[in-house]
């Protein structure tokens, strides 16, 4: 072979050795520039195996929801819920925040009163509810008894003035109205003695159990029924009249009395009898206690137990 021949292959060897280097740079620059995700597999590569398709689940509503699948190594992303998980998530633990407490509070003390008020109306109503059809229409009676005495009082003053602005001798009037007020004062202040139709109730206390409270209950149910001279046991009652217990026995106005306790009233009898008589009133109340009661009407009842005019220590007439 000649010198010539034996340089060309190593000239060719370096030749080839230096595109193979430019080569090699110039490949790794474009690796450089294009993302890592599309870079080309390489030949020898096999395929992944493509995941076996999952069955789909049953169209079921009351079917429990699967879990997800857990994630495997390398995986970021957090398992999905569903409607269901995060519906309780939501309402399990409860988060109840300062202002939802209050006004929880407030709803419960609003609910309480309104339970209290309709239970205290249910007792006060409780006595009417289960009262019978004739006690009911001698309850509105009484009413219209009430109404109708208001009434006549009204036109009875209306009369008076009436008179007292038409008379020719005003003076004489006044002083005749004037004589008749003070009867009906006398009456009322039990200084004088008083007759007219009325009502004895009599109340019979075998085993000491009527208090001076349930004397009193009678006392002002009369007078609310129109009672216009009351006496005791010979004890004038009078506007400033007040009853105690006194031993086994009650005291009026500082005078004990024992039973039997008799009242002699006063009044119109078809509405002072009545009034004592309604569902859960005096007469039922004393025989809860084991008392009996006895009511007389009468045309005539005689109340002659006076009380002592007393002058007052302070008040005077206006017209000194």
């Amino acid at each position: 072979m000649s010198e010539h021949d034996d340089k060309r292959p190593e000239e060719n060897g370096g030749t080839r050795a230096d595109q193979r280097g430019g080569n090699g740079a110039s490949r790794n620059r474009l690796r450089k520039e294009l993302p890592r995700e599309v870079s080309a597999p390489s030949p020898g590569a096999q395929e992944a195996p493509e995941p076996e398709p999952q069955p789909e689940p049953e169209p079921d509503g009351e079917s429990e929801p699967q879990a997800a699948p857990a994630p495997g190594p390398g995986a970021g992303a957090e398992p999905r819920l569903t409607g269901r998980q995060r519906l309780l998530q939501g309402l399990w633990p409860p988060r109840v925040s300062r202002a939802q407490l209050i006004v929880a509070l407030l709803l419960f003390g609003l609910g309480f009163g309104l339970a209290v008020q309709v239970a205290s109306h249910s007792d006060s109503d409780s006595a009417l509810r289960g009262a019978r059809q004739e006690d009911l229409v001698r309850i509105l009676d009484e009413l219209d008894d009430r109404t109708q005495r208001l009434e006549d009082e009204k036109q009875g003053l209306e009369k008076q003035r009436d008179e007292l602005e038409n008379s020719s001798d005003q003076a004489e009037e006044a002083r005749r109205q004037t004589v008749e007020k003070e009867r009906q004062l006398g009456i009322l202040a039990g200084t004088v003695a008083a007759q007219g139709p009325g009502i004895t109730m009599t109340i019979e206390d075998t085993k000491r159990t009527v208090e001076a409270d349930m004397l009193l209950d009678a006392v002002q149910e009369l007078r609310a029924a129109g009672a216009e001279a009351i006496q005791v046991n010979g004890v004038r009652v009078v506007a400033g009249t007040y009853l105690t217990d006194s031993g086994k026995g009650v005291s009026v106005d500082g005078n004990k009395i024992n039973a039997p306790y008799r009242f002699k009233v006063i009044g119109k009898p078809q509405d002072l009898e009545p009034a004592l008589n309604i569902p859960g009133g005096v007469v039922q109340t004393l025989e809860k206690e084991h008392a009996t009661v006895t009511i007389e009407r009468s045309t005539k009842i005689v109340v002659d137990a006076l009380r002592a005019a007393k002058r007052p220590d302070y008040a005077r007439s206006s017209s000194q």
